[in-house]
C-alpha cells in the first residue's frame, strides 16, 4: 500500500470508530502498515477526531522514529509497532475504550464464544492478557502492553492464530484488534463490541452457559474464512 493510499486508509478508519460510536472524545487510536516501505502510518496523540485530516496522520518506521509528520503520534505507538512486528499478516490495528469490551477487559475476562455472531468472526473465546505487573507498568509500559498480548498469543501448547482471533483484551485496561488492513481492523472492533455486548447479555441471562458447541463454531466460523468458505460472491 502506497504511503498516501495508506494516509488515507487509516484516517478512514478512526473515522469509522467514531461513526459506530466506539470512541469517546480522543480515546482511542488506529494504524496501518505499508510492508514494502514498513512504515506506519497512525493517528496524532490527542486530536480529536473531527479535525483529522489525512496529512496528520503520523509516519513512523518500525524502530518509532518519526519519518514524516509535525504533530506526536499516538501515545500507544509502540503496542501498534509490536504487534505489527509479531504479527507478520495483519496491516491494521486498532485500539478502543468500547463500552463492553472494555468492561470484559477490566473485570479481567475472556469473551466466551457464546453463539453463532461470535463464531463467525472469533474462532474460539476473545483471549484476555495477564495482568502487568508494577515493573511492567512503570517501565516501557505501552510497549511491555505488546508483549503481554504477544505472550497470551503463544501461551500453551496451541498458540492463538491472530488472524483466527483478531483481538484481545488487556487486562485491567481496553481492547486491541487487528486486521489484514485499517478498514478490516475497525470493522473487527465493531464486532467485537456487539459480541461484547451479547455476551454480558447471555451470561447475566444464563450464568451456567458454557457456550456454542464446538461443531457450530466450526460451521459458523469456517463458511466465512479460509479455501472453503462459502459466504458471500465468488471474486471474478
Amino acid at each position: 500500500m502506497r504511503l498516501e493510499a495508506l494516509r488515507s486508509a487509516v484516517l478512514e478508519a478512526n473515522l469509522e470508530l467514531v461513526r459506530r460510536g466506539l470512541i469517546l472524545y480522543t480515546f482511542g487510536n488506529a494504524s496501518g502498515i505499508d510492508r514494502e516501505s514498513g512504515f506506519v502510518a497512525i493517528k496524532p496523540s490527542g486530536v480529536p477526531y473531527e479535525k483529522l485530516q489525512p496529512r496528520d496522520l503520523v509516519l513512523t518506521d518500525l524502530d518509532g522514529t518519526v519519518v514524516e509528520g509535525a504533530l506526536r503520534p499516538s501515545s500507544d505507538l509502540a503496542t501498534h509497532l509490536l504487534l505489527y512486528r509479531a504479527f507478520p499478516a495483519i496491516g491494521g490495528v486498532v485500539h478502543t475504550h468500547s463500552e463492553y469490551a472494555t468492561a470484559w477487559a477490566q473485570a479481567g475476562r475472556e469473551i466466551p464464544a457464546y453463539g453463532t455472531t461470535h463464531a463467525d468472526y472469533f474462532y474460539g473465546p476473545v483471549p484476555v492478557t495477564e495482568e502487568l505487573t508494577a515493573d511492567e507498568v512503570g517501565g516501557d509500559y505501552v510497549l511491555n502492553t505488546g508483549q503481554a498480548i504477544v505472550r497470551r498469543f503463544a501461551q500453551g501448547n496451541a498458540p492463538l492464530d491472530p488472524l483466527a482471533v483478531p483481538a484481545v483484551l488487556v487486562a485491567g485496561h481496553a481492547p486491541f484488534c487487528w486486521g489484514v488492513t485499517p478498514a478490516d481492523a475497525a470493522h473487527n472492533a465493531v464486532v467485537l463490541e456487539a459480541v461484547a455486548r451479547m455476551a454480558y447479555y447471555t451470561s447475566t441471562l444464563n450464568a451456567a452457559c458454557t457456550g456454542v458447541a464446538q461443531h457450530l463454531l466450526d460451521r459458523h466460523y469456517f463458511r466465512k474464512h479460509g479455501a472453503g468458505k462459502t459466504y458471500g460472491q465468488e471474486k471474478n
